[in-house]
């Protein structure tokens, strides 16, 4: 286990902004908006702010805020977040971020997370943070080949028992996040204590049973229609995103803005005041920096390699599962419960009253609020 730092050169970080100011902005439907992908105003806007007035140091000063470290686990360097909260080790607790979202989706939550009295609350309710970032994402190492979602859970298991020593824990995740965690309380339900999800990743065994079921399912393929191009690019073909995102931050960042936008709850407020501009082109840069967009597409390809979601025959993850059903959840709306309890041990289902796909970064508080109170019933 190695102390890690963000460590951008200025050459590095100039080659970037360089690219950003020498991008020649293609047409765009007049009045489209976000009907067509990323809003041409918006990107370039962001772009400006980018090169203009975007502090980077400062942006890298804030990604250093927290005790980092990498750790080679199956000749892969996986990159993560140790935080040892004020309860001295005794809730471990280890939270997977998806794409196109990163480590630092989670920024604003692990303090209160760690250290509750600092937020006005209970020392006893604290957790140790174990925040990796996904193999092929952000400063872990890139494998040769896609690696998915049920490899990523072995490899996370090894981090928490034999790299950290825990004996047991408890894993967070939403997105991918959701899936690698839900891969964890199934295959190594021997060393993880319960699981939160903020996201439904696998599919029992078998068709839709009930009418709610096919309602649903039917919804979801019509918005997967809508939406899901993306998911059916990265998953069949991501290398054609990746030469398409290869040294052009300006596209990568209209392709990963478009999901952040399309996936936020917008129910309340509009997208320029949910997100912040720093925080949009933080997570950006821990994909423009780090080569991560082209393995990060390779992500989707690999749940396919593996074998997909979809659970064998009578099997279920037993683990005690809870959920956060965060409502501005858009195209990954969760299914009837008749639907989740076939492939989990549902033990707590929280509606949560706003919030959407990115639950930690949009509504820090909630997200800390639930986990909390989801730690406190086990």
């Amino acid at each position: 286990m190695t102390p890690f730092e963000v460590n951008w050169t200025r050459e590095q970080i100039d080659k970037v902004l360089a690219q950003v100011r020498a991008y020649e902005f293609p047409p765009a439907p007049e009045g489209g908006g976000w009907g067509y992908g990323c809003d041409a105003d918006f990107l370039k806007a962001l772009c400006a702010y980018w090169t203009d007035g975007f502090d980077v140091a400062a942006a890298q000063a804030n990604l250093n805020r927290f005790p980092q470290f990498t750790a080679t686990i199956e000749d892969l360097d996986i990159h993560f977040v140790h935080v040892v909260g004020e309860a001295g080790g005794k809730r471990p607790l280890l939270i997977s971020h998806g794409w196109p979202g990163s480590h630092f989706e989670f920024w604003d939550a692990i303090e209160p997370l760690a250290f509750p009295s600092r937020h006005g609350g209970d020392p006893a309710d604290a957790f140790d943070l174990v925040i990796p970032s996904l193999p092929g994402f952000g400063f872990s190492g890139k494998p040769k080949r896609p690696l998915g979602q049920r490899a990523t859970a072995r490899i996370f298991d090894t981090l928490m028992t034999d790299v950290l020593g825990y004996p047991t824990y408890l894993a967070q995740g939403g997105d991918w996040g959701g899936l690698v965690t839900s891969w964890l309380g199934l295959d190594h339900a021997a060393y993880v204590k319960a699981i939160h999800l903020n996201m439904i990743g696998l599919r029992p065994a078998g068709p839709p049973t009930t009418p709610e079921e096919i309602t649903w399912i039917t919804g979801f393929g019509a918005q997967m229609d809508l939406w899901g191009a993306y998911f059916r690019l990265q998953a069949s073909k991501p290398q054609s995103v990746a030469w398409l995102g290869a040294n052009n931050p300006v596209g990568q960042a209209a392709w990963i803005l478009e999901r952040f936008h399309d996936w936020a709850d917008l129910s309340t407020k509009p997208f320029e005041q949910v997100f912040t501009r720093d925080q949009l082109l933080t997570n950006l840069m821990l994909y423009v920096m780090t080569g991560s967009f082209t393995t990060g597409a390779w992500y989707y390809r690999a749940m396919l390699e593996e074998g997909g979601p979809v659970l064998a025959q009578g099997q279920r993850c037993e683990t005690p599962t809870a959920f956060a059903n965060f409502p501005g959840e858009s195209i990954y709306k969760p299914p009837p419960r008749s639907w989740a309890d076939r492939a989990y041990n549902i033990t707590r289902w929280s509606e949560m009253p706003r919030g959407g796909h990115f639950a930690a970064m949009e509504e820090p508080g909630l997200f800390v609020e639930d986990l909390r109170n989801w730690a406190q019933e086990l």
